[in-house]
């Protein structure tokens, strides 16, 4: 009995990654075994203010549209009580709920489901391709965002590759945001190369065909300097302390260790789509 709680408890310490326990890449072979481990959240103390991040500009609530191009917080609509539902999560033990409701990156026309991760996080790298499957099928009304934690400067510099590569996507210099972001778990899980530098973020947007001047110049553009700082901000109001962490609009957040395993977070995704939708 003492030799299987040992185990159990064992196999706890693998469901998140922590703000103050930047993890290791591990192979794919690895990473399968991770899948459905489970682990209660770990205490975290709030990390140093980073230089490279700017205070996050705090959005409120307007009735103004936004100018094309730019990006906006919009405060989450009040709570109405959904209807009579036989629900299988609880809040409390499957998730957490945001009192008062948070902001979402985008408006209030789509119910959205956000992720927090970062590139270095193993189970980041598991989850990720159950989230690429539930991508294909999830309903109409819902908005998909993920956002990249910042908690110490090798994730700043990761995440400023995020959104340099979503800019340059859009702008048709890359084909497929998708693609680089599934190239970037792979040199990182697969091929060891941890993308330490500027110089080696670069290098890999030159294999998707990115000149040195596309790059420089959307790698330190504004449009990314706001992603950054928004994503500063939607990170503190949360509360997210590890990786990867689920928050659906603006109200519930959770995890692996809370659902119970990666299949389960996102059968709770779903189930808190529907309370939104019927609300």
């Amino acid at each position: 009995m003492k030799h299987w709680i040992a185990l159990s408890l064992a196999l706890l310490v693998l469901a998140a990654c922590g703000k103050n326990e930047p993890a290791q890449p591990q192979p794919a072979e690895q990473a399968a075994t991770d899948a459905t481990a489970v682990e209660q959240p770990v205490a975290v103390t709030e990390p140093e203010p980073q230089e490279e991040v700017a205070e996050a500009i705090v959005v409120e609530e307007s009735a103004a549209e936004p100018e094309e191009g730019e990006q906006a917080i919009v405060l989450a609509q009040a709570e109405v009580p959904a209807a009579n539902y036989d629900w299988q999560f609880e809040e409390g033990k499957h998730y957490v709920r945001l009192v008062p409701a948070q902001p979402t990156w985008g408006g209030a026309d789509k119910i959205e489901v956000t992720e927090f991760f970062y590139y270095l996080c193993p189970h980041c790298y598991n989850f990720e391709p159950l989230l690429q499957e539930w991508q294909e099928t999830k309903p109409a009304n819902v908005r998909f965002v993920q956002v990249p934690a910042m908690w110490n400067q090798i994730l700043i510099l990761h995440a400023r590759m995020y959104f340099t590569a979503e800019a340059l996507a859009r702008n048709g210099i890359i084909d497929d945001a998708v693609a680089f972001h599934a190239a970037v778990y792979s040199e990182i899980h697969r091929r060891n190369n941890r993308l330490t530098s500027e110089a080696a973020v670069q290098s890999l947007f030159e294999r998707f065909n990115v000149s040195e001047e596309d790059f420089t110049s959307t790698w330190n553009s504004f449009e990314v300097d706001q992603k950054l700082r928004i994503s500063a901000d939607l990170a503190r109001r949360y509360s997210v302390s590890s990786t990867p962490t689920v928050v659906v609009n603006g109200k519930y957040r959770f995890g692996a260790p809370e659902a119970g395993s990666y299949p389960k977070v996102i059968e709770v995704i779903d189930e808190l789509i529907l309370r939104e939708s019927a609300r």
